[in-house]
């Protein structure tokens, strides 16, 4: 009994584990649904069809526009349930049913002056906040400090440290610092001031610069190892300088090691190769952007860039600098200002890392190889201006997320799809769900019940026979990936006696299928192989349990049509299976 329930736990954690495929988490709301009929059919075949839906569901169905009806599109109001039951019914006459999704526009913050800010834009930014925020991580700005202005007020902190006065309060004096922070977290969607990248990451303010924006090695390296031991996940650097230093390359191992990925400023001396810390392996090394996409007159190039991001240009004007609030050193008062420079497009870069962090990926390469990977690139880039390319908020987000999926999404699929809502348990999805449950269970039950009279050594390629002979993973029959073709889910989500006809999509058993002669044909070919023999006993009795099942359920058979003629045909050839399969298990030791 133990082995049984053990084999039923397997199928219902598969079922689970499948589930959360990342395909499905990118469903949407809907009101109505889409119908493409066969091309083949006859303008009168699909009107007669029309009528038949009309009539049995109580709707209207129509061509979607005066161009629809040469490409048979016509739409159904509908929901959840209707286009579950014209899954079922009609799919032998459509080409595919689906969900006729309602899109919207991209939401954008409701920030004010969020119409300023270019560089967010730029780097494609809103579609990545559909996936994520940056919620669960950290970013370390190693800067200046960061006074926490009216639009960082919503913005999570984490405990900083101020390295230049040695004093736990790391507030800003000068105002670097507190703008760089803007860009990767300001606080967005509250209806004042501006938007940053990652505005649901947490930020680590910790000051290594004076008020007069200079600092020492020792400070940063500090800082940096600060950062790595109190949970950051990303650094931020918009600093540096021209001597190599062996406390800051060590430094720099030490938090890449613990998993932090580091981020800093190309400089911007307009030379060709970066200043350091960018320089350094490990560390991603920015160049800065004008409005125009272009490399700015100042940013620095050549070697040490790996990729690049908008740092503006005021030449013309504010218009072409990174707008964020920041505060007047002078009288520490709030403003928005608009700054240039590799130090503003660091940020962008830490954000989008914090970005993908938050997707998943964890390890500080990994998440080098997204940014690189993703960003778009520039081919006629000889001397370097680029790295890898324009930074691409969304496409990394889109990598980073490709193949994972997060408890947030899972929950958000099974809401989409109305698993979470009572009514699809009344209204189809247990009446569907229940004849499969019973067909394996069932099918393991008639094993046991030979198993006792006839003793015969169970094995996983019998109990995949059961499972394929009754079932299938029939779980898979309801999942419609639509960059996918339906036909392989419809196999793999049928049992044997439903393959006849699992192509086709429809209910209507095939009689060949669904008889005993594919068992028969299984058994007389693997009678001398031991495994493959237990498969075809275990593919009988499975199929005995589906067919007794359906005798009762849905009898339907091509050429025979429904009714007590299905049903009693279906009754016979199960118990010609069971039959089938009790005289070749008797004394088996290898099944």
């Amino acid at each position: 009994m133990k082995k049984l329930f053990l084999s039923v736990l397997f199928v219902v954690g598969l079922m689970f584990a499948l589930t959360t495929f990342k395909g499905l988490a990118t469903q949407g709301t809907y009101q109505s649904i889409v119908m493409d009929f066969r091309e083949d059919l006859g303008a009168a075949q699909i009107q007669q069809q029309v009528q038949t839906i009309a009539k049995q569901f109580n709707v209207t169905p129509k061509p979607n526009s005066e161009f629809s009806q040469a490409d048979n599109i016509y739409i159904v109001e509908g929901d959840k349930k209707l286009l579950s039951q014209l899954r079922k019914s009609e799919s032998k006459y459509t080409e595919f049913i689906e969900p006729n999704y309602v899109y919207k526009a991209l939401g954008t913050p409701n920030d004010p002056e969020y119409s300023k800010q270019w560089n967010l834009r730029s780097i494609n930014v809103e579609p990545a906040w559909e996936d994520t925020k940056g919620s669960g991580t950290t970013v370390a700005v190693i800067d200046t400090g960061v006074t926490q202005v009216t639009d960082l007020k919503e913005t999570k902190f984490v405990p900083g440290y101020d390295f230049v006065n040695d004093k736990v309060d790391a507030s800003d004096d000068n105002g670097h610092g507190t703008h760089v922070a803007g860009t990767i977290a300001q606080s967005t969607n509250n209806d004042y001031g501006v938007a940053g990248v990652a505005y649901e990451a947490n930020i680590m303010p910790l000051k290594v610069l004076s008020a007069e924006g200079g600092g020492t090695v020792a400070d940063i390296a500090e800082a940096i190892r600060f950062a790595a031991d109190n949970g950051a996940d990303v650094i931020n650097m918009s600093l540096g300088g021209g001597g190599e230093s062996q406390a800051m390359q060590e430094a720099i191992d030490y938090a890449y090691h613990k998993g932090v990925v580091i981020i800093a400023a190309a400089g911007n001396s307009n030379e060709d190769s970066a200043s350091y810390p960018a320089r350094y392996p490990r560390v991603i090394g920015v160049s800065a952007l004008d409005s125009s996409g272009e490399k700015a007159f100042y940013s620095s190039y050549g070697a040490g860039v790996d990729i690049s991001a908008p740092g503006g240009s005021t030449k013309e004007g504010e218009a072409g600098g990174i707008l964020q609030q920041t505060i007047n050193p002078e009288t520490n008062a709030e403003y928005f200002g608009a700054f240039q420079g590799t130090s503003m497009a660091a940020p962008h870069v830490a954000g989008v890392a914090a970005l993908i962090k938050a997707s998943g990926v964890k390890d500080p390469e990994a998440v080098t190889e997204v940014l690189q990977k993703s960003a778009r690139v520039i081919k006629d880039d000889a001397l370097n201006y680029y790295g890898a390319g324009h930074l691409d908020a969304n496409a990394a987000v889109k990598l980073a997320g490709k193949g994972n999926i997060s408890i947030r999404d899972f929950f958000r699929w099974l809401r989409d799809n109305g698993y979470l809502n009572p009514r699809f348990w009344f209204d189809g999805g247990a009446v569907a769900l229940i004849p499969k449950l019973l067909m394996v269970i069932g099918s393991y039950l008639l094993a046991w019940f030979l198993r006792v009279y006839w003793p015969f050594t169970w094995s996983w390629a019998f109990s995949g026979g059961l499972v394929a002979g009754s079932s299938g993973l029939f779980f898979l029959r309801g999942f419609y990936l639509f960059d996918l073709p339906q036909w392989p889910l419809r196999l793999l989500g049928s049992s044997l006696p439903e393959l006849g006809s699992a192509v086709q999509g429809t209910a209507v058993l095939n009689p060949i299928f669904a008889s005993v002669l594919i068992p028969f044909a299984l058994l007389a070919l693997f009678i001398g192989h031991p495994q493959l023999k237990g498969l075809a006993i275990g593919t009988t009795i499975g199929v005995a349990a589906c067919l007794a099942v359906s005798a009762f359920t849905s009898p339907q058979l091509l050429w025979i049509g429904g009714g007590s003629a299905a049903q009693a045909f279906l009754l016979v050839n199960a118990g010609l299976c069971l039959g089938l399969a009790y005289l070749n298990v008797k004394g088996e030791k290898y099944a």
